[in-house]
């Protein structure tokens, strides 16, 4: 364990003392350094790993393959990159509620917001697609003869007796007719 005592805040508001937990047994300054300075930068990954899995749909197709899932993953970091590097080309397109940020700061989501008009002005470097017809695909009454791969999920069912719910009556509540009883 490693205790980080901060001496002051931007915000003005008391230090409390951070707790680090390291599984090395011989930390020394610079590792204490780097400790501290990657606790820091982890809503950065958190905040990336987020935008892959909302933004960019990383969790989104239903991959059967580990190949094929670094595949997926190489592709969602090529994109990632992309948006990197198409910072200087976008315009800040920031929702009411944001800051506005200088162009050499946007985040890869808010490229992503200009990123319709960054395509026109953009190079392309492939030929106009060539129009074709399907594959013939699967002849029609032939069995497919590769299923999809069934993987059992573990699903923990609750072993404590459950409590029972209240059952609504089934005569409705009197009805309010304005008449005051006699």
């Amino acid at each position: 364990m490693i205790r980080l005592n901060i001496e002051h805040l931007p915000s003005g508001a008391t230090p409390k003392p951070v707790w680090l937990w390291w599984s090395g047994t011989d930390a020394d300054a610079a590792d204490t350094d780097r400790l501290w300075q990657a606790y820091l930068r982890r809503f950065d990954i958190e905040h990336t790993f987020r935008l892959f899995k909302q933004t960019l749909g990383w969790t989104c197709p239903k991959i059967r393959t580990p190949e094929s899932a670094d595949r997926w993953t190489w592709l969602i970091l090529a994109a990632y990159t992309q948006l990197r590097l198409a910072r200087p080309l976008a315009a800040d397109r920031r929702r009411p509620w944001e800051r506005p940020i200088p162009p050499e700061r946007l985040t890869p989501a808010r490229v992503r917001r200009d990123f319709r008009h960054i395509r026109p002005k953009a190079v392309c470097p492939a030929a106009a697609p060539k129009p074709t017809r399907p594959g013939p695909g699967r002849p029609p009454g032939r069995k497919n003869t590769r299923p999809t791969p069934r993987h059992d999920v573990h699903t923990p069912r609750k072993t404590a007796i459950t409590t029972s719910r209240k059952k609504k009556p089934t005569n409705p509540r009197p009805r309010r007719t304005g008449e005051r009883p006699s």
